[in-house]
């Protein structure tokens, strides 16, 4: 039998990697990980899902948003000032992060390699551009976790200062007056929101006709509302013919021959698995034209030693489930009867202005399935916790089954939404009813009480 240097060899040290890396070495295998960048922590912690998040509470601290609508005062934003504010917050999370990565793998006994990893045969991968000469490493198992960067259209001018894309708008020198945003993604939403309460002025172009058209609609419909008091104006079913330079502006030129002209443009347009020189092609795996593995459902690619996880596999291409895959992929690799499969019941969380949260069927999806649903809603506007702080918009919506009264879906909009949507999500698991949410005592006042008045509503679109 082949000796080889470890049990597990992982490529990529984000959310993915860091966790499988981890399940293995907990049950006594022999890891290592491989990155690429100076620091592990991946897109969720340099460049995606931690700093924008980070910097979208910034933002509303700086801004004075909550306390706008709380309480009428106005907060006069020095765009000098608020840039390096933002950043260096960023960057505090960020290093706080790396440093619990770094340990994590340190008390699993797993040692980090930076530098770049191709594979040379099956089994072994070639590790260069660290700071000694190449070396070899062996595996018995590989674990691709190398994420995703941001997808660069050819006719996007990138190479111009003021057209960024999701990682370069994190490395802006100031604030801009003019924003204009294509792509109405997750991303660009988000984006769009914070930039919005920082007294921006921004457009967002959307080639489809409705934003995030996964969410529920009356969800969708009510975050576009939200947003376009901050300040957002849409121009939803446009796509773009061009974006150039016309002396100190960026023009974006949209299919009706319409300009808008901006100080900065951020491209939104989704992400590419990053394998490239990886040489997977090489050895068998397949990839696709975005750059994204190809897997089964335990996460293995064609080669059946190698397997694959979070947003090198494309869609969801969430932190969330990130983490859960891999961890799949490494009890599936090595036999361990611990994780054998990622939950149906994947929960969204969307940290525009205001937040958003989602598990389950949307109150269309429940039809198109042939489920006889009906809804039940409360506000934030009713609820003494929503009053205090200050959210007259937001809101909780259950599709409930009528003949079983089934949770089918749980969508929240306003303060807190991503983490709420939670108490939705663990009835949902565990098979409960619209009932349970009636036994339940909710401390007061809080905004998770209105789970309680949602199912009262929904009780009464039953009753009827």
């Amino acid at each position: 039998m082949t000796e080889y240097d470890y049990d597990l060899v992982v490529l990529g040290v984000g959310p993915a990697g860091e966790r499988g890396a981890a399940q293995a070495a907990y049950f006594g295998k022999r890891v290592v990980c491989i990155e690429r960048a100076p620091e592990p922590g991946g897109a969720a912690v340099h460049t995606g899902t931690l700093p924008s998040k980070t910097l979208r509470e910034t933002a509303l601290f700086l801004s004075g948003y909550r306390q706008r609508e709380l309480y009428g005062l106005s907060v006069d934003i020095n765009p000098s000032m608020a840039v390096p504010k933002l950043l260096s917050r960023k960057d505090a999370v960020r290093d706080l992060e790396v440093a619990r990565i770094r340990w994590n793998l340190e008390r699993h006994n797993v040692p980090l390699l930076i530098g770049t990893a191709r594979f040379v045969d099956p089994h072994t991968v070639e590790l260069t551009g660290g700071q000694g000469a190449p070396r070899r490493v062996t595996g018995s198992v590989f674990l691709v976790a190398t994420g995703s960067k941001p997808h660069h259209p050819a006719d996007i001018p990138f190479d111009d200062e003021d057209v960024d894309d999701s990682d370069t708008i994190l490395q802006i020198a100031a604030l801009p007056k003019t924003m204009v945003v294509v792509g109405g993604g997750v991303i660009g939403c988000e984006y769009a929101s914070m930039f919005a309460a920082m007294q921006v002025k921004v457009t967002l172009i959307e080639g489809r006709p409705r934003l995030l058209s996964f969410l529920d609609t009356e969800i969708a419909e009510r975050l576009r509302g939200s947003m376009q008091a901050l300040g957002v104006t849409f121009h939803l079913g446009k796509t773009t013919k061009s974006i150039r330079r016309v002396g100190g502006q960026i023009v974006t030129t949209l299919d009706d021959d319409l300009e808008l002209s901006a100080d900065k443009v951020l491209a939104s347009s989704g992400r590419s698995g990053w394998t490239d020189g990886l040489g997977l092609e090489g050895i068998g795996v397949q990839v696709d034209k975005r750059g994204a593995v190809k897997v089964d459902g335990d996460y293995r690619t064609a080669l059946p030693h190698v397997y694959a996880a979070g947003d090198v596999i494309g869609f969801p291409a969430l932190a969330s489930t990130s983490m859960e895959q891999a961890r799949v992929a490494v009890c599936h690799a090595f036999g361990f009867a611990y994780k054998r499969q990622v939950s149906e019941l994947l929960p969204f969380g969307i940290y525009t202005i205001p937040e958003v949260g989602s598990v389950g069927l949307s109150e269309e999806g429940a039809k198109e399935k042939g489920r006889d649903a009906v809804v039940g809603r409360a506000f934030y506007r009713d609820n003494a916790r929503g009053k205090i702080v200050g959210d007259k918009d937001g809101l909780i919506k259950l599709v409930v089954e009528r003949g079983t009264k089934k949770i089918l879906g749980v969508h929240c909009l306003g303060e807190r939404a991503s983490e709420l949507v939670h108490i939705g999500q663990g009835i949902m698991l565990l098979g409960g009813t619209v009932d349970a949410f009636i036994e339940m005592v909710f401390n007061y006042p809080t905004l998770s009480e209105m789970f309680k008045y949602a199912a009262y509503d929904a009780l009464g679109a039953l009753a009827r």
